[in-house]
């Protein structure tokens, strides 16, 4: 039999009543390239922060190089070779890159001058192929770098065993590549990997086996990746009766993107819900500004926004917001000049956002689910109107189950649910009969299989009752398959715009700068 890197046993871990793993068995062969899937609240993470040391299971044992390993104890984990790189960076944003990587090497404790820190640390990012200025700051960092560093830390302490949470969920197609190349390296040097995915086109195209959980149930276990479809896999994670349709289902597993009969067809030329004509932001250190930016959306459409990350993404999102000024240009909301007024009267007058990030944008975590709902409409509400918590609660519940959030109470703290019913609970608030545009951002980040199909649906429910829908994603199958047009922004400009069917090579031309909007068009 192969040597097994890591084995557990048995593991079962409670939270309370709640089971977050029931008795897995897993054993990953060393020096090969490992997935984990499962749906939101499968036990992925829990099962990966078991292996770390991070979460002491209530039963079960694990072996690391076929030695038992003391269970909840990080430090025993990281000395038998374990080290696990979370979904959210864990580097300090304010530390240069060299000092990043020192504060990550356990037990140096030596005496050092900034200019021996560097060398010693370019020499080992260097081996590892990661292009970065050991002096750059660590919040400067283009996403896919700041990863890519994270992943040399973790490899500071001789780790035998890596583990990635959701490693692709911050990634553009193209970054997603470039980590996947470096995984493979890694594993010719003997690494073994473990991945916790969630899309199964990723898993197929970099693990050689694959392993799903389902509520907290082990279902396959290290099956050759090989042996097994898109169509089957998908079925382990989700089961037989997923509720999704035939179209939704085609994209998700990889069999190709939706019917024509999924884009809207192009409304009418009745005057646009969104008009930004020719936006200049003024520069102010939260993103790239717009450069003379236009942008039109009617209602009953999706516009999606294509585009590598860092290109003014996040500053269209907080300029129709009316979060960052304007040095030039106007917006106007369904007919009413927004250009100079503030975030509470766009949001009077239809705007809708779901943010970038859910967890620290769209919700607070330590406040309960029915205040998380409740800020919209105590946002819009006199300063001095009447507030009525128990009304609210109510109220809340109702919209939550309407939206098919998995919840206890409507008092218990955001921060409790997964990322799919978090997200629900963004789309619960913000999505209403009085929605005019509504902004997606990466609304799919992170999410399984279900959820992802959940907020497809729920983005062209608003487009098919007259909504105007922008959405932004780094994901080009899914705004393939959603959106009706697609626009691309180049260094804070909008380049480039296409209209189904999508020409994949076209638009990753324009998302590198390679073709003007008079060539697209």
């Amino acid at each position: 039999m192969p040597q097994h890197a890591l084995e557990c046993g048995d593991v079962s871990v409670l939270f309370g009543e709640v089971a977050a793993l029931r008795q897995v068995s897993l054993g990953f062969e060393a020096g090969r390239i490992h997935a984990v899937v499962g749906q939101n609240g499968a036990g992925k993470t829990t099962f990966a922060r078991v292996c770390a040391g991070i979460v002491r299971p209530s039963s079960g044992q694990l072996l690391i190089g076929g030695q038992p390993v003391p269970l909840g104890k990080v430090n025993a984990a990281r000395a038998a070779g374990v080290e696990l790189i979370h979904q959210s960076f864990a580097l300090p944003p304010s530390f240069t890159v060299a000092e990043a990587m020192e504060f990550g090497a356990q037990g140096r404790g030596a005496l050092f001058s900034a200019k021996t820190l560097r060398a010693r640390w370019a020499t080992h990012l260097e081996g590892l192929g990661v292009k970065v200025d050991p002096r750059a700051r660590i919040r400067d960092l283009p996403v896919e770098t700041r990863q890519a560093v994270e992943i040399a830390r973790a490899l500071v302490t001789d780790a035998r065993i890596l583990i990635l949470d959701e490693p692709t969920a911050v990634l553009s197609p193209s970054g997603i590549e470039t980590l996947f190349e470096r995984l493979r390296g890694l594993r010719e040097r003997g690494v073994t990997i473990i991945l916790i995915l969630h899309k199964i086109r990723e898993v197929l195209g970099i693990a050689e086996t694959v392993s799903v959980l389902r509520g907290g149930r082990l279902i396959e276990a290290c099956v050759p990746v090989g042996t097994i479809d898109a169509t089957r896999l998908a079925n382990a994670i989700i089961g037989t009766a997923t509720g999704l349709d035939k179209a939704d289902k085609a994209a998700l597993v990889g069999e190709g993107v939706s019917a024509p009969s999924t884009h809207a067809a192009m409304p009418s030329a009745a005057a646009p819900i969104l008009d930004m004509k020719a936006v200049t932001t003024r520069p102010d250190g939260e993103g790239r500004p717009l450069d003379r930016a236009d942008l039109a959306i009617r209602g009953g459409e999706i516009v999606g926004i294509a585009g590598v990350e860092g290109n003014g993404q996040q500053t269209l999102v907080r300029a129709l917001a009316g979060l960052v000024g304007l040095e030039r240009g106007t917006i106007a909301l369904d007919g009413l000049d927004v250009t100079r007024r503030p975030v509470i009267e766009r949001r009077a007058a239809g705007l809708r956002i779901i943010p970038f990030d859910r967890n620290s944008e769209g919700l607070s975590l330590t406040s309960s689910l029915w205040e998380n709902w409740a800020a919209r409409n105590l946002l819009l509400g006199r300063i001095l109107s009447f507030v009525a918590p128990a009304r609210l609660r109510k109220a809340c519940q109702a919209s939550l189950h309407g939206w098919d959030v998995r919840f206890a109470t409507t008092t218990q703290p955001a921060g409790s649910l997964s990322g799919g019913n978090a997200q629900k609970v963004i789309l619960a608030r913000e999505i209403d009969e009085t929605a005019r545009l509504v902004i997606a951002a990466q609304p799919t980040r992170g999410l399984d299989i279900g959820a992802t199909a959940f907020v497809w649906r729920a983005l062209r429910a608003c487009r098919d009752q007259g909504c105007g829908v922008l959405l932004i994603s780094s994901d080009l199958d899914e705004l393939f398959d959603i959106a009706d047009r697609v626009v691309v922004m180049f260094s804070g400009r909008i380049v480039a715009e296409f209209t189904a069917p999508f020409d994949m090579a076209a638009v990753g031309q324009a998302m590198v700068g390679d073709v003007g909007l008079d060539e697209a068009a």
